[in-house]
């Protein structure tokens, strides 16, 4: 692995200073802007990790691994075309700056591809089927990506400051959720409503039909009323690089020299093994609320209001305990505390504890657990995305390149591995513990759902452990940022002494 001391070499700034001082004071409502565009990302991930697999599984019978398998196919396509989104958004000359052309432009292709995703011609055979899942899952994730990566690295555009940062962050983990757990509540209370041969509504082919439509439309809405909100900066936005002719080599030289080095390397790891644990419990979560706790739709839907209680306290939360215990302590502290309240219910039920099966014991217990593991998801989600964008100052000094796109664009393929390598798994899991196709509630075999309750919970601690001893590792704390924004500061000053006549 390459690493650089800190107080090793440093690169010029290209230009005349990519990364200047922050412009003045933001307000409230620029997070708000800032981070409404989530709404987007949140409804297309929340539909993958929660949705897609039980549509795709249990409504048109397609074998689960062989969703996980299609989902996958296309993560890998996301592999290769995020770093080429970001690096091209860092280059982009334009009077709606480097990163709006790509917000803007992704607004409709992302709605209409997400509506024909569950909306799938009729007359399909299980390998038709799957290649249109397979193609119109790479459609979505590429059209997410050309908004995401811009959009998230709009942050370190509008502010340097190491605590303000994962304010920010704080805002726009919190509008994710909510376009999330937002659309749940209406597929779950509105759409997939049960009938006499479907009492989990899982079933409900028509209601993923409509809630393909209702979720595109709120994606577009929140991309461009984000995308608008957050345009009045632009004049006072960083400016790209010079126009430079595009080499092959060159470039590909400049990606490895951005992203080889130790704090990238320990975060990106560390948040696959979080993003793919979030993902394997997001995708099996619907499995368990309805065969294992056999919950009505409407009880699913009244569990979001913790969701949601969690959402509010993690926005404040989240900044607060960066600022008290540093972003790395606080990352630490949290995914602690995921590997040990994660599998609480399900160990509990396991070994004859948890109450029965529709008692109001058991529905205040996954309440309380519900709201205590959500907000420690999103506290350390946004403490994960803050980290990065402190990764961009470190490669700056490092390199002499401002590289926010590509470095988010790592970081957001690699929470869009929440959704690819969560439903991979989430595939992987069913159908080794020989989950049946298109259950009905109450009918799957008790010895069936016990081992899913074993393997799954097993499964998730040893990726949150692996993705743990990562974060333990990185060595960026609240001085090593703050001594980047002065090296870079001394470079621009140099340059611009040099350019000056």
């Amino acid at each position: 692995m390459a690493t650089v001391s800190m107080e090793s070499e440093t690169a010029p700034l290209e230009g005349t200073g990519p990364m200047p001082a922050a412009p003045k004071e933001k307000t409230v409502v620029d997070r708000i802007f800032y981070g409404i565009g989530s709404i987007a990302f949140g409804v297309k991930d929340t539909g993958f990790t929660v949705l897609l697999m039980i549509f795709y599984n249990q409504a048109l019978g397609l074998p689960a691994a062989t969703v996980g398998f299609a989902i996958m196919i296309a993560l890998v396509v996301d592999a290769v075309a995020d770093p080429f989104i970001g690096r091209m958004s860092d280059g982009v000359r334009s009077r709606w700056g480097r990163r709006h052309p790509f917000m803007l432009g992704a607004a409709l292709p992302i709605a209409i591809s997400y509506y024909f995703l569950w909306n799938p011609p009729e007359g399909l055979g299980p390998d038709g089927l799957f290649w249109y899942l397979t193609w119109l899952a790479i459609l979505i994730r590429v059209f997410i990506s050309v908004y995401e990566i811009p959009s998230s690295a709009l942050v370190v555009d509008l502010v340097r400051d190491y605590d303000k940062r994962t304010a920010f962050m704080s805002w726009r983990w919190f509008f994710g959720y909510v376009g999330g757990l937002g659309s749940n509540i209406l597929a779950f209370s509105y759409f997939l409503r049960p009938g006499p041969d479907d009492p989990g509504g899982q079933l409900n082919v028509q209601g993923y039909a409509d809630y393909g439509l209702v979720a595109s439309l709120i994606m577009l809405a929140a991309i461009v009323i984000s995308s608008l909100g957050t345009a009045r900066h632009i004049p006072s936005f960083a400016p790209p690089p010079p126009r430079r002719p595009f080499v092959l080599a060159q470039s590909a030289r400049e990606v490895w020299d951005t992203l080889v080095n130790k704090p990238f390397l320990l975060l990106a790891v560390g948040t696959f093994f979080a993003s793919a644990s979030a993902g394997v419990v997001a995708a099996t979560l619907t499995y368990f609320r309805i065969y294992f706790w056999e919950l009505t739709g409407d009880q699913i839907s009244g569990l979001m209001i913790g969701y949601f209680a969690a959402l509010v306290t993690a926005l404040f939360f989240a900044p607060w305990l960066g600022a008290k215990l540093g972003k790395k302590r606080a990352a630490i502290m949290l995914s602690i505390a995921a590997i040990i309240c994660s599998p609480i219910m399900y160990f509990s039920r396991l070994l004859g504890i948890a109450p029965e099966n529709g008692t109001q014991m058991l529905y205040v217990a996954l309440f309380v657990m519900g709201f205590i593991n959500t907000t420690i998801a999103v506290s350390a989600g946004t403490m994960g995305s803050s980290m990065f964008a402190d990764v961009v100052e470190y490669a700056a000094v490092r390199t002499g390149r401002d590289s926010a796109g590509l470095i988010f664009s790592a970081n957001a393929f690699l929470l869009k591995a929440m959704s690819g390598v969560g439903v991979f798994g989430a595939g992987l899991i069913l159908s080794f513990v020989a989950f049946p196709e298109s259950a009905k509630q109450g009918e799957v075999p008790a010895d069936v759902l016990t081992m899913l309750a074993l393997t799954e919970p097993a499964v998730i601690m040893a990726l949150q452990i692996c993705g743990l001893l990562a974060i333990i590792a990185f060595p960026i704390n609240r001085e090593v940022h703050e001594a980047n924004l002065r090296k870079i500061a001394m470079q621009a000053d140099e340059s611009e002494i040099a350019s000056d006549p």
